[in-house]
C-alpha cells in the first residue's frame, strides 16, 4: 500500500507535458515490440516465429521452456526427421514435435505423420477426429534453432496469472515514472 500511495504522489507530481511524453514513450516500445515482431512474421514466412516449448514431450532434444525459432518457407519440403510446430483444428495451442512418416503424392502433395521423442505412440489421438495425417496447410513453422529455457518466464506468466499481472504493472510504472536525465 505504501509504494501504491508513493506511485500516486509521484504521478500528482508531474505536470501534464511530463505525463503526456511519458505515455508517447510507453507507445513507442509498443509499437516497436509489434513491428518487430511482424517484421519477423515477414522474413521467416511463419505466423509464429518464436514459440515457448510447453511440454516436456520432445526431451531430450528441447526441454519444457525452451524457446524455438522458427521458419515456414512454402518452397521448402518436409521431410522425415524434421521437428515441425502444427496447429490442429480445435486446439489453441500449437504443437512441438518431429515427423516420423511422410507420404508425398506424384501431384507432390505431401502427408504426414508427427511423433514427440519422449511419447510412446504417435500423434494420431492428437489431431482432429478422423484425420490420420497432417498436410502443410497445418504447419506453423520448422524449428531453426533454440535458446534453451529462456521462455520458462513465459511459462510462469501461464501458470501464475497474477504474477503476469504483478510484472505487467511493475514494467507499466517504471516506463511512466521513469525521469530522462
Amino acid at each position: 500500500p505504501r509504494a501504491v500511495m508513493d506511485l500516486f504522489g509521484d504521478l500528482r507530481r508531474m505536470n501534464k507535458r511530463q505525463l503526456y511524453y511519458q505515455v508517447l514513450n510507453f507507445a513507442m516500445i509498443v509499437s516497436s515490440a509489434l513491428m518487430i515482431w511482424k517484421g519477423l512474421i515477414v522474413i521467416t514466412g511463419s505466423e509464429s516465429p518464436i514459440v515457448v516449448v510447453l511440454s516436456g514431450s520432445m526431451e531430450p532434444a528441447f526441454h519444457r521452456g525452451d524457446l524455438l525459432f522458427l521458419t515456414n518457407f512454402h518452397d521448402d519440403p518436409i521431410r522425415a526427421g524434421e521437428i515441425v510446430v502444427f496447429k490442429v483444428e480445435g486446439r489453441d495451442i500449437p504443437i512441438v514435435h518431429r515427423v516420423i512418416k511422410i507420404h508425398e503424392k506424384e501431384n507432390g502433395n505431401i502427408k504426414f505423420l508427427t511423433k514427440g521423442d519422449n511419447n510412446e505412440v504417435d500423434d494420431r489421438g492428437l489431431y482432429k477426429e478422423g484425420q490420420n495425417w497432417l498436410e502443410k496447410k497445418d504447419v506453423v513453422g520448422r524449428a531453426r534453432g533454440f535458446l534453451p529455457y529462456v521462455g520458462m518466464v513465459t511459462i510462469i506468466m501461464n501458470d501464475y496469472p497474477k504474477f503476469k499481472y504483478a510484472l505487467l504493472a511493475v514494467m507499466g510504472a517504471y516506463v511512466l515514472l521513469k525521469r530522462e536525465s
